[in-house]
């Protein structure tokens, strides 16, 4: 293995410890020994990688989780995201939110800036490449769904999101808990202008959706084969695994693809289980 992979298996490693454990202390010594690297060199390779030391690494992903149950969870008071977070005060966390995001945490939970908030998480930890993966085909049902269209910036998404939830918990409608929801990117973020994207937010609902102010309304995610992988971890890097099976398995398959999008499901989600831990089924619809 050259110095390179080495480097960036380390790295990796350590962000997924990092992510795994959240809620306990943390020291550059304990983090290099995660590594397998000396202390006195291991945070320079981190930061040249990622562009942020470790301990730096650390607080964003505490504030990345706080983020969250600010903008999706109140049932959290905004004390009880402060402690989870690690910080000693009330005081001390919003002093760092505010710092970082130029919003105090109640600002950030009435009306969250979301384009400023993706420019801070603009590192992602290393890609192991195309290390193997388990792909299946599968003969995927029809599903009638509740759809908004989210058009814009990427990085406004989460407001989108929002909306759903917002129609969900206004409505009893597709409840989270015991219906199934998809994700389909209609463009790829990577070579799209922020006019031309297009993501549908879904959750299974059978029938016609009443008419809302929130923009959801009736469609159907169409039956046929698929090959289906499943993603590990954030959603930030799924664009790993959807790389994976166009550029890796589908030559190599032979299949052919079928007239729809890649689409996907969500098995859990950023409330339930830590973001490392997340589950997606990542579906290439094929003939």
């Amino acid at each position: 293995m050259n110095v390179m992979k080495r480097h960036e298996r380390q790295i990796k490693k350590v962000c997924d410890f990092i992510d795994r454990n959240l809620d306990e202390e943390f020291s550059l010594e304990q983090l290099s020994q995660v590594a397998a690297s000396s202390k006195f060199h291991f945070h320079r390779v981190f930061k040249s990688f990622m562009g942020i030391s470790v301990m730096q690494y650390v607080l964003m992903a505490r504030l990345k989780r706080a983020s969250f149950r600010l903008a999706f969870e109140s049932q959290f008071t905004i004390t009880d995201i402060a402690f989870e977070a690690r910080f000693e005060s009330l005081e001390a966390f919003s002093r760092a939110f505010s710092r970082i995001f130029a919003q105090s945490p109640s600002q950030f939970r009435n009306q969250p800036e979301w384009r400023s908030w993706h420019s801070k998480y603009e590192y992602h930890p290393p890609t192991l490449g195309d290390s193997a993966m388990d792909i299946q085909i599968i003969d995927f049902t029809q599903r009638e769904v509740a759809l908004i269209e989210h058009k814009g910036s990427p990085k406004l998404i989460f407001e989108t999101t929002a909306k759903f939830i917002d129609w969900r918990k206004a409505t009893g409608l597709s409840p989270i808990k015991t219906s199934e929801t998809f994700g389909i990117p209609h463009t790829d973020p990577n070579d799209t202008s922020d006019e031309n994207y297009r993501f549908d937010i879904c959750g299974s609902h059978n029938g016609e959706v009443p008419e809302n102010t929130y923009g959801v309304k009736s469609s159907t995610i169409p039956s046929g084969r698929c090959a289906l992988a499943i993603h590990k971890g954030s959603h930030d890097t799924i664009v790993d695994t959807v790389f994976y099976l166009y550029r890796k398995w589908l030559p190599e398959s032979r299949e052919e693809l079928r007239d729809f999008p890649c689409f996907f499901r969500y098995l859990n989600f950023i409330h339930q289980v830590d973001e490392c831990d997340l589950l997606t089924e990542v579906y290439l619809p094929i003939k």
